[in-house]
């Protein structure tokens, strides 16, 4: 008895090891594919950057998002949006925010770049996460006409079909793409701001991304052969073009020759 006793507590024994040992697998091994870079990502920044950086934080964002930028009441946690998302909201200007509201408005940028790296030095040093794309997939030499499609499946629901922006719920809106540098296009795909959804690269690849850029490029750069496109704002627009200007000139031009005749 006192032999099955011992056989049965190393095998209740045995069988804890086995279980810690598969977590300590998986999650090392999650921990691994989340860390190493991937294709469109790379980021290598100095302890003199990091250190910049934090200095930086604490005298303009730790008053919202807290001393390690673990967030407060006021603003979200910063831990694991990685140096991509710190780019995008300080390099387009919508942080350090300057009043609450449904969004985030674009402003004139309040840092110098190699401050902004320091900023993204230092919240990428706090967890992994989206590190900022590189130089080849911001280029705008992809292919346009995938990155059209990709762009009215994913994008145009919000964005309208050419990036001219869109209406949302609650006072919120879609921005117009027209003059967005392509690295803040490639990182608002990547991390999701504000009301965007986020699209990783199992999502959209890198490539993809750069297809994207380059379609929002080539519309940007080449005019609507159709004539005066009324800021690309669609069907509903247009439609109301036609009923107040057209077909208000027909009818007062009816009602001219009616009265000419009488």
């Amino acid at each position: 008895m006192a032999f099955m006793k011992r056989t049965g507590g190393r095998n209740k024994l045995a069988a804890v090891m086995v279980i810690a040992a598969g977590l300590l697998v998986t999650g090392g091994g999650y921990a691994v594919a989340t860390t190493v870079a991937n294709p469109g990502q790379s980021a290598e920044y100095t302890q003199a950057q990091i250190e910049e950086g934090k200095k930086l934080f604490a005298a303009n964002c730790a008053s919202c998002h807290g001393k390690n930028a673990e967030g407060t009441g006021n603003a979200p946690s910063l831990i694991g949006v990685g140096a991509a998302s710190v780019d995008f909201q300080v390099g387009t200007g919508r942080m350090p925010g300057q009043a609450s509201g449904p969004q985030m408005y674009k402003k004139d940028v309040q840092f110098t770049q190699e401050q902004i790296d320091a900023l993204a030095a230092y919240v990428a040093s706090l967890a992994p996460g989206p590190a900022v794309p590189e130089a080849q997939y911001l280029e705008t030499n992809g292919n346009t006409t995938r990155g059209g499609e990709l762009f009215r499946i994913n994008c145009a629901m919000c964005h309208n079909a050419v990036g001219a922006g869109g209406a949302l719920t609650e006072g919120k809106f879609a921005p117009a793409l027209t003059g967005v540098e392509s690295k803040h296009i490639y990182e608002a795909m990547l991390t999701g701001p504000q009301n965007m959804p986020v699209f990783n690269d199992a999502n959209l690849t890198p490539q993809d991304k750069k297809d994207i850029i380059s379609y929002l490029k080539f519309v940007e750069k080449n005019p609507s052969a159709g004539g005066y496109e009324l800021a690309n704002l669609g069907p509903v627009v247009e439609g109301l073009f036609a009923w107040v200007f057209a077909l208000g000139g027909i009818i007062a031009i009816t009602i001219w020759l009616g009265a000419k005749s009488n």
